[in-house]
């Protein structure tokens, strides 16, 4: 492996350290596999619980997802509480709301207590692209607060709107004080330190040929094998043969970013004031925060294919124009994309294969909470204690219609129509 993708995140980065391969047989109680923010929670949790943790990664940590995202942290699931409550049940959902609430406070601490420099900002937006779109959020809001008792929410119309982004695009929103917004590479490597630090071992450029399940799973590298207990899995868009099954139930989609010159702290301040990041309403939605540096980071789009088509950069330049057309003929200085790996039902996928074979993936958008999250509650169902894991691991997945072969198309074609919906509807 020769190093990062490049894009704005790893221009910016904080040094660290290049952790050797594995090499050789090595004992441990846990072998995480996956140094995405995944891997890295569950290593840090189960490392602070007293277990022995080797962690081993194909790449580089946060070479995946976790270092390109668009950094921002949401409370809640992609789908809504709706969504839930028709597949689990109402004291389910209400459960699973709660422990999404603490995933966002699991980062806020995290950041704290481990002095991870990664320009921390809090504030969300939600902003509605269409008029109808606007009464159901004054709608959501109002019954988050009245029956899942989240107050933390603040409705905003148009004008209001104006005190967090200025754009002639959006008809309202809702301001959510409990999201907000991080650098998401430099938040891996500090997450990385932080696990190194509680007495994880990270191997890097050590790709995961295979895992034998048994008693004590022997998990192999090219170089090397891993003896150990138990195995979490936290390979997301990139858990392909190793277990296909798994892999069957998510699909990686290609989802893309540009990041504009140094506009200054004049201009930003006038576009987005209170520095919050920022969603639209549709399907497939944009998505735009600030960077400390005074950049626009403007988000979105989807390849269901995994490619990145010749054309993308433009469409990206164009959406942002589209939001704040004074950015029409300013420099875009990176483009970058990566996989995400989301579930038919956009809720995640966590459960065990047999009793110490643990996997965690399908985070479908909302990764930096709830993949932080997750490390915590497999940590706990390791340790003995799976109840909250297993509210999550009881949420029902189907793998994708079509096959090996139909399942893209298929997917594509859905996409298309949903795009069509954002534009009509």
């Amino acid at each position: 492996m020769t190093g990062y993708e490049p894009s704005y995140y790893v221009a910016s980065r904080n040094p660290g350290p290049r952790r050797h391969g594995l090499a050789g047989r090595v004992s441990t109680d846990v072998c995480v596999v996956g140094g995405g923010y995944a891997g890295l929670s569950a290593a840090l949790e189960l490392a602070e619980r007293g277990f022995h943790v080797t962690l081993l990664e194909a790449a580089l940590v946060g070479f995946g997802a976790s270092g390109r995202n668009g950094g921002q942290m949401l409370n809640g699931l992609n789908p809504g509480v709706a969504a839930v409550e028709k597949l689990a049940g109402e004291t389910a959902s209400r459960a699973i709301w709660d422990m999404t609430v603490e995933a966002t406070d699991i980062v806020r601490r995290r950041i704290q207590r481990h002095a991870i420099a990664c320009d921390w900002r809090p504030g969300y937006v939600h902003a509605a692209t269409k008029p109808s779109h606007f009464k159901a959020m004054v709608e959501d809001a109002e019954m988050m607060a009245a029956r899942y008792g989240y107050h933390d929410q603040t409705v905003l119309d148009r004008a209001a709107l104006a005190a967090h982004v200025v754009s002639e695009r959006y008809h309202g929103g809702v301001f959510d004080h409990g999201g907000g917004h991080l650098h998401p590479l430099n938040y891996a490597l500090g997450l990385a330190e932080a696990a190194e630090t509680a007495g994880v071992v990270i191997h890097e450029d050590s790709r995961v040929t295979e895992i034998q399940e048994g008693p004590r799973p022997l998990v192999r590298t090219a170089h090397g094998e891993v003896d150990c207990a138990h195995v979490v899995l936290a390979a997301n868009a990139y858990v392909g043969d190793l277990r296909p099954r798994l892999a069957r139930t998510i699909m990686p989609v290609a989802t893309f970013i540009i990041a504009t010159e140094p506009l200054g702290a004049e201009v930003v301040n006038r576009l987005m004031p209170s520095n919050p990041c920022v969603s639209d309403s549709n399907f497939v939605l944009d998505y735009f925060r600030r960077s400390a540096d005074h950049r626009i980071l403007f988000g979105g789009g989807a390849s269901y294919s995994g490619r990145t088509g010749p054309h993308e950069p433009m469409v990206m330049r164009g959406k942002m124009a589209k939001t704040f057309p004074e950015l029409r003929d300013v420099k875009v200085e990176h483009f970058w994309g990566g996989l995400v790996d989301i579930t038919a039902n956009r809720l995640p996928d966590f459960g065990r294969l047999g009793d110490n074979l643990w996997y965690l993936q399908g985070f479908s958008g909302h990764g930096i909470a709830l993949t932080n999250l997750a490390g915590k509650l497999v940590a706990e169902a390791v340790a003995g204690d799976a109840g909250r894991f297993d509210v999550f691991a009881r949420l029902k997945h189907r793998p994708f219609p079509g096959g090996p072969l139909l399942r893209t198309p298929l997917l594509m074609a859905a996409m298309m129509w949903f795009r069509l919906r954002d534009l009509l509807s």
